[in-house]
């Protein structure tokens, strides 16, 4: 295992001042690709192609979209509660909501950089974190006003596609390349994990204690008892890739990913079951609502289900 230090600290480029290109609004937008999607105190939120932002005050059976500075694809998005909000994506745009999601500001912009953001995660409401490309590592003491870039690695410089928190308060990020970096030090510093596998990794599914699940390309998909110190393969059934995971209520595990697939386990990942879409269209991520049924998020824009009894089929509204 080598160890990965913060060796240095640089001010990265701010938002120019010129004025931001605002999204455009789109009749089809709840059709449109969206790529991620967050449910906190009743509000849902989706966001996608184009600067699309979604927001849905009834446990996603309506959706309407919203103005937001940036005509940017929109690639994360993570609520603190019902009013506070971040969204990334392409650009290495970050834009910031205080009032759920009706507005937007954007507080970060550098297109200079031509890396995308994938991922955003905030602990507490002041301090957070920003991953992407070429090993694009940005955070936040002050609420998202000021983003610094910090290194992960003294050695690479893998896209970070995903960040995720266990019970035990590590942080786990799944990259490029069979990369999987870890934080005992709430990301202070990272070490990079042994490896089961070559080829890029794009989410971590934290579960008890020190367990958790991680997949990526071609349907692979590991697990760990030790905080990713060892891994055993599960086997999926399918070389579709793997892009997300959800853990519900009542406990089973889902993991979603292209070609409509949904991978349903009720043993904790130690095994499981390989279910589908009709349409094989791709699934970005999954949402529980509150009231148990399943938002999910993906190539078709966005739809809601009774659960995962219901299987495939919308909802009728």
């Amino acid at each position: 295992m080598s160890s990965a230090g913060v060796p240095s600290v640089v001010v990265a480029q701010q938002s120019p001042a010129e004025t931001a290109e605002h999204s455009l609004e789109a009749p089809l937008a709840s059709q449109s690709l969206l790529l991620d999607g967050s449910l906190v105190e009743g509000l849902a939120v989706a966001v996608g192609e184009r600067g699309h932002v979604l927001l849905s005050e009834d446990q996603g059976r309506t959706w309407r979209q919203v103005e937001v500075p940036s005509r940017a694809t929109l690639t994360g998005v993570h609520f603190h509660d019902g009013q506070l909000g971040w969204a990334v994506g392409h650009d290495a745009t970050i834009l910031r909501t205080r009032d759920g999601g009706h507005t937007w500001e954007r507080v970060y912009y550098d297109p200079e950089e031509e890396s995308p953001l994938f991922d955003v995660w905030f602990p507490e409401a002041e301090n957070g974190f920003a991953i992407g490309a070429y090993g694009l590592f940005l955070v936040t003491s002050d609420g998202g006003d000021s983003w610094q870039r910090q290194a992960v690695s003294e050695y690479d410089d893998f896209h970070l596609h995903h960040m995720a928190r266990s019970g035990t308060g590590r942080l786990y990020m799944a990259a490029e390349a069979g990369t999987i970096y870890r934080s005992d030090d709430e990301g202070r510093t990272w070490v990079s994990l042994p490896s089961p596998y070559e080829g890029s990794l794009f989410g971590t599914l934290p579960l008890e204690h020190d367990a958790l699940l991680l997949f990526g390309l071609r349907g692979h998909m590991f697990r760990s008892e030790d905080a990713g110190e060892t891994w055993e393969e599960i086997e999926t059934g399918t070389v579709a890739l793997l892009n997300s995971g959800l853990r519900l209520r009542d406990g089973k595990l889902i993991v979603v990913g292209h070609e409509g697939i949904v991978l349903v386990s009720d043993d904790g990942g130690r095994t499981v079951t390989l279910r589908g879409q009709p349409d094989r269209q791709a699934l970005a991520t999954a949402i529980e609502t509150e009231d148990g049924g399943l938002i999910l998020i993906g190539e078709f824009g966005v739809n809601r289900i009774a659960g995962l009894g219901a299987a495939t089929e919308p909802e009728a509204p």
